[in-house]
């Protein structure tokens, strides 16, 4: 058990490690179940409205949650305990699912797990953030989302293979409450092992009125209009069903492919950040408004291509997000930026997706070119950020 106070190179690496193999069990968990829990509220009864409003109200409750979570943080500097119920209240969702008896009992089940990563999420992040100012933020972001995007694949496979076996979606999610316990045990392991993580002095510039630096502003200006005009994946599956672009079979296989890509394009990324800063993101950017004309306008080829896109712009995303927050923002700040910065994403990209999904019963073309201006505005603030942070 380390007896330092603070983060040195090898016990920074180390600790993002051991998180990144926390977030692994945690992926494997959560989007194993995320992953059939539509089929599985259709099965208890529930219509197709009733399914994308859960899913809406959980993804945008999720962010809007991070604002109340990131002041409590750093109001109260709970940080591990705060970091430890929020990973036990949202892995304990997932087996539960087992044993809902009606569809709104696994609706409020699936909110409670998108509640749970909301809770523990600025905190979380801001203890990495401490241990990447060590070993490069980039690089302690983008290890950690590569173990993180490794879960994310492993998850629905496990699920895929207990229905194949068992064809009982209440036996998937009871084996999904494996690596929800090991998630836990493993972060009350790190806990333990770093409590030092936790101690971030008091903010005293937030208790005088003192506000985020303004090149955090523009950043997340940036982030939102990335948002707006990023297409999720499941207007893009619809599509490629729809359209008759692949099998069916091979769309989720086309998935698993984007997350690989999505994983390599955050450790990519994320060291290339350590040695260029925000700019970084403009070629993400570029391929992210690509990505749309290929995915939506193109065969089965263009389609694939455009995919990948997708999931490396996103990786890149996801990587810089963090890692340039804390960049930006001091660490007294950090929870509340980490708050603050995705509930505006996350409000972003709830309101450009129901733009993009009534575009595309409209015009496709009209939805690629609302998606990539959304996309290449997002450069001006992007730069603009950039310039800011130099200057501090």
């Amino acid at each position: 058990m380390p007896s330092e106070k603070t983060f040195d190179a090898k016990s920074g690496l180390a600790f993002i490690v051991a998180f990144g193999i926390v977030s692994l069990f945690a992926d494997m968990a959560y989007e194993g179940m995320r992953g059939i829990s539509g089929p599985y509220l259709a099965l208890l009864g529930a219509s197709g409205v009733a399914v994308g409003v859960i899913a809406g109200t959980g993804e945008l409750a999720g962010y809007l949650l991070r604002l109340a979570s990131g002041k409590l943080t750093e109001k109260t500097r709970l940080y591990w305990p705060i970091t430890l119920a929020g990973y036990a209240i949202q892995m304990a969702a997932v087996p539960l699912l087992a044993i809902a008896g009606s569809w709104w009992a696994a609706a409020a089940l699936i909110i409670m797990e998108r509640s749970g990563k909301a809770l523990r999420n600025p905190a979380a992040n801001t203890m990495m953030s401490r241990a990447g100012e060590k070993i490069g933020q980039g690089w302690a972001f983008g290890l950690h989302e590569v173990m993180d995007q490794t879960g994310a694949m492993v998850g629905p496979l496990i699920a895929a293979l207990v229905l194949a076996h068992h064809h009982d979606y209440r036996a998937a999610f009871a084996w999904l409450g494996v690596p929800a316990v090991l998630t836990v045990m493993t972060v009350i392991t790190l806990a333990v092992r770093y409590p030092f993580a936790g101690h971030v002095l008091p903010n005293e510039k937030s208790m005088a009125g003192v506000g985020l630096p303004r090149a955090f502003w523009l950043y997340t200006a940036s982030a939102a209009l990335f948002a707006f005009g990023f297409a999720d994946f499941s207007l893009i599956a619809y599509h490629y069903a729809k359209a008759q672009v692949m099998s069916a079979t091979l769309i989720p296989i086309l998935y698993a492919g984007a997350m690989g890509t999505a994983g390599l394009g955050s450790l990519l990324f994320g060291r290339w950040f350590d040695k260029r800063g925000l700019l970084v993101l403009v070629p993400a950017v570029l391929m992210a408004a690509l990505a749309p004309a290929l995915s939506f306008l193109g065969g089965a080829a263009l389609a694939i291509a455009g995919t990948l896109l997708w999931g490396i712009a996103l990786g890149a995303q996801d990587v810089i997000m963090s890692a340039g927050i804390a960049s930006l923002v001091p660490e007294q700040s950090r929870a509340r930026a980490y708050g603050i910065f995705p509930a505006i994403y996350g409000i972003a990209w709830f309101a450009g997706s129901a733009l993009l999904g009534a575009l595309y019963d409209v015009s496709l073309i009209a939805l690629v070119v609302v998606a990539a201006l959304a996309q290449l505005a997002s450069i001006i603030p992007l730069t603009q950020a950039n310039a800011a942070a130099s200057r501090r």
